[in-house]
């Protein structure tokens, strides 16, 4: 399966609710007036576009529709597609320049860390980049055993310390290793307490202090992952996860498994800051690099079927 196919079949249960019935409602109008607008902002909120970002959406919608002075409801679909991908668009690449660079990987947990870690060390790997993981969430009880087994399937060197060590202690060595192997990315797990933000605090800013000592001028990425199917829970989380760390890129995962697809732009308009990442299967390279044009063209292109259906 192609990279666009493998969003498209990721995006299909949102697209067989939130854009179907968008499409529906766009049908049933003669007109672009105020209350097509309302609908469809109604709609965005139903798929968990989030209130702000929908009206974002509708607002920057209205002004295309004069600017051109487009009179066919039809005709917004398209736009609607556009505006989304001019959305999400920017800063999608990691920034893996330097030999080693670095990647920290935060989230809570449940949301697919360790196996976003083992998907990305993969996708690196085939790219033929040395990597080196680094089990720094000790915790979790079976985190470290966990990204083990994701170590050896990407057929990774993992450094490791025994549950309960410090976090920075095991980013130290794994610098180490990496510096001493000449290794091309370090991928770092973390422990996921954000309900104990002070420690969490505390424990990356300890990271952060042997990251800059060791590596100063190395490049980093800080990649929250987020659980696509929790919707609204997953903007929060966000927010909350920024005020403790400096937030370079998004991971959605379970995107295949949700409705709630429209929230990649409710997190991507709340935070500034840039989808890096989705995940749309189980399988060991279902974790795509993000592209906003194939996300909103899988989002809101007219198909085949959306034709057989009217």
């Amino acid at each position: 399966m192609g990279f666009f196919d493998k969003i498209k079949a990721g995006l299909k249960k949102t697209r067989d609710s939130m854009s179907h019935n968008v499409m529906n409602m766009l049908h049933s109008f003669t007109k672009i007036d105020e209350d097509l607008f309302e609908e469809l902002e109604e709609l965005l909120v139903m798929g968990d576009v989030g209130v702000e970002t929908s009206q974002r959406i509708c607002d920057k919608l209205r002004e295309k529709v004069k600017e051109r002075g487009i009179t066919d409801p039809n005709e917004v679909m398209e736009l609607l597609r556009e505006t989304v991908a001019d959305m999400l668009r920017g800063g999608e690449e990691l920034n893996l320049r330097t030999k080693p660079s670095i990647i920290l990987v935060i989230g809570v947990n449940g949301v697919g860390k360790t196996t976003t870690i083992g998907k990305l060390a993969n996708r690196l790997k085939s790219e033929g980049k040395e990597v080196i993981l680094g089990a720094a969430d000790t915790f979790r009880a079976a985190a470290i055993e966990q990204l083990q087994v994701w170590a050896e399937r990407s057929n990774c060197e993992m450094i490791k310390q025994k549950e309960g060590s410090d976090p920075a202690s095991v980013v130290f060595d794994t610098i180490s290793a990496a510096k001493s192997r000449g290794a091309d990315v370090i991928i770092c797990d973390t422990a996921g307490r954000l309900h104990n933000k002070k420690n969490l605090m505390e424990e990356l800013a300890k990271i952060h202090r042997v990251i800059e000592r060791e590596l100063p001028d190395a490049d980093q990425e800080i990649l929250l992952v987020l659980d696509a199917t929790t919707g609204q829970n997953a903007v929060n989380q966000a927010k909350e996860f920024k005020t403790a760390a400096g937030i370079t890129g998004i991971v959605l995962t379970k995107l295949d498994g949700t409705a709630k697809g429209g929230v990649v732009l409710s997190v991507r308009e709340n935070l500034g800051v840039p989808v890096k990442f989705i995940g749309v299967g189980e399988q060991i390279d279902d974790l795509q690099p993000f592209d906003a044009d194939a996300f909103a063209t899988a989002l809101f292109e007219r198909t085949p079927e959306d034709s057989e259906s009217e």
